[in-house]
């Protein structure tokens, strides 16, 4: 027997449903052109007129989708800082000792890095805007987040030998960070992978921070 007209979906809403979707797409292209632009120009260089000539509609039809320019640069680096802190989160619960902690964030989260290179371009080059804005201070919070797991690896690897009693911690986190945070383009233009790059770096990480004592044990 065939459906009863109740049962299946009426033209409105399945038009509806289409439109949701496409408002959806829509959104997830400014989104992601807006983003390039801010990489490229600076965010407070990049108006929303350019945004919405990039994405190919008018400017007020931006204003459906977001009440500010700053609410397209919320939706980058909130959405960046998020899966950072999986990542991060994620390692600590899964990781049997601070070392594999520690190898777990770095493979994970620069993985996460090269997928948000526009997120972290506009984090490093526009910083000293964000930071003083009320609508980015979850940016602080974050960030002092991800800096409190590395220390506590680090300063927990410490204290079982695992790792130089003369390490400072602080200053290890600080230069690994900008290390693993840099933009991708390097990577891609000397013909590594992240993989590649992952590897080596844990190499010089672990061969330098590693307490020599524990490796003859």
């Amino acid at each position: 027997m065939s459906p009863s007209r109740k049962d299946q979906p009426s033209s409105r809403a399945t038009a509806s449903a289409v439109n949701g979707a496409g408002r959806s797409q829509r959104r997830a292209d400014v989104v992601r052109i807006a983003s390039e632009l801010f990489a490229q120009k600076g965010f407070r260089a990049t108006t929303v007129r350019e945004i919405a000539e990039a994405a190919g509609i008018l400017s007020g039809s931006i204003y459906h989708h977001f009440d500010s320019k700053e609410a397209i640069g919320d939706e980058v680096l909130s959405g960046f800082l998020d899966e950072v802190l999986a990542d991060y989160r994620s390692a600590v619960a899964a990781g049997t000792d601070p070392a594999d902690v520690l190898e777990r964030i770095v493979r994970s989260s620069s993985h996460t890095l090269a997928r948000h290179h526009a997120a972290l371009t506009m984090l490093q080059n526009d910083w000293s805007y964000f930071s003083t804005q009320p609508r980015f201070a979850y940016m602080r919070k974050d960030l002092r987040e991800i800096e409190q797991i590395w220390i506590t690896q680090l300063e927990q690897g410490k204290e079982a030998g695992a790792f130089r009693p003369d390490l400072d911690v602080k200053l290890t986190y600080r230069l690994l960070r900008d290390i693993l945070w840099l933009p991708m383009n390097w990577r891609q233009a000397g013909g590594f992978s992240t993989d590649q790059v992952v590897d080596a770096l844990l190499r010089l990480l672990f061969d330098g921070i590693t307490n020599p004592a524990a490796r003859t044990r």
